[in-house]
């Protein structure tokens, strides 16, 4: 183990994972019922019975052992696709905390949760195509396999993560499509979001920068380097570019929340150096 995913951040996350939930159109995602008809389905679990639930489906034998109501459920009732797309172009290992760090443990925690709630977890990254994925993990025996691919994650290059998405060979289904990314991307952001709308996808948009980035601490001439393609610019730093460069962040932030208001996405803005508890509250809150 170690200090990506150590011991207390699995106890975190295990803790997070009793209290928190994905929603599609308000719904629990892993409570969403098929519309297919018929028993002919996988059994998952149990939860306890609630006034309303169809008493048929009363597993007594449990009832006998622990003086309980428990209905049984079903695969086909509960699973629902989660799409985790982790930014993987250089600019993501930047910043401290580093982006590349918090960006791989929200997509674990995201993970774990919705591998509680009995959904189906597919996390790819992505610079300008999908580079590597895992695919289809299901159920709490799946997370170390997720855990080991983003261990091994990669930061390279440049990104375009409309084209990437866009260019997924995957047979859609209506579920959850969550991006992290700091979105210093190529393509079209509003594009992006309508393609993934039509694909009938509800979509969380996590975006990450540092706190370097977000507020930038220097004075006099600096020497910038762009970690993706490696281009240089020498700048004397004033307080009026500094105030330039606030506004044009702040003018970045708000066209992607602008975007995602527009086509019905949810647009979370983050620091590197938020807790894992702090940036999953708040995702899953919604």
């Amino acid at each position: 183990m170690n200090r990506l995913f150590d011991s207390d951040f699995l106890r975190k996350i295990q803790q997070l994972a009793l209290n928190t939930k994905f929603t599609i159109d308000g719904t629990s995602a892993g409570n969403r019922k098929s519309r297919s008809k018929g028993s002919s389905v996988e059994f998952s679990d149990y939860r306890e019975y609630v006034p309303g639930d169809d008493f048929r489906r009363i597993d007594w034998n449990a009832y006998g052992r622990f003086e309980k109501l428990f209905i049984k459920l079903f695969m086909e009732e509960r699973e629902a696709p989660v799409t985790i797309f982790l930014d993987g172009s250089k600019s993501m290992d930047w910043g401290e905390p580093n982006k590349g760090m918090g960006s791989r443990r929200l997509a674990a925690a995201l993970s774990y949760i919705s591998l509680c709630n009995f959904d189906r977890v597919t996390v790819a990254v992505v610079d300008n195509r999908v580079r590597d994925t895992c695919k289809n993990a299901r159920g709490k025996i799946a997370f170390h396999r997720i855990l080991d691919f983003l261990e091994k994650v990669e930061y390279r290059g440049t990104s375009n993560i409309q084209r990437a998405i866009e260019g997924y060979d995957v047979q859609w289904r209506r579920g959850i499509t969550v991006i992290i990314s700091d979105f210093f991307s190529g393509g079209s952001f509003s594009q992006l979001l309508k393609y993934l709308k039509y694909k009938k996808q509800v979509v969380y948009a996590c975006h990450i920068l540092s706190p370097q980035e977000i507020q930038p601490d220097i004075s006099e001439s600096v020497r910038l380097v762009d970690s993706e393609t490696g281009e240089i610019m020498d700048v004397t730093v004033t307080q009026s570019l500094l105030n330039l460069y606030n506004k044009a962040l702040k003018n970045f932030r708000d066209n992607l929340e602008r975007e995602c208001l527009r086509w019905g996405a949810y647009y979370f803005n983050f620091s590197s150096e938020l807790t894992i508890e702090e940036m999953v509250k708040e995702v899953t809150r919604r």
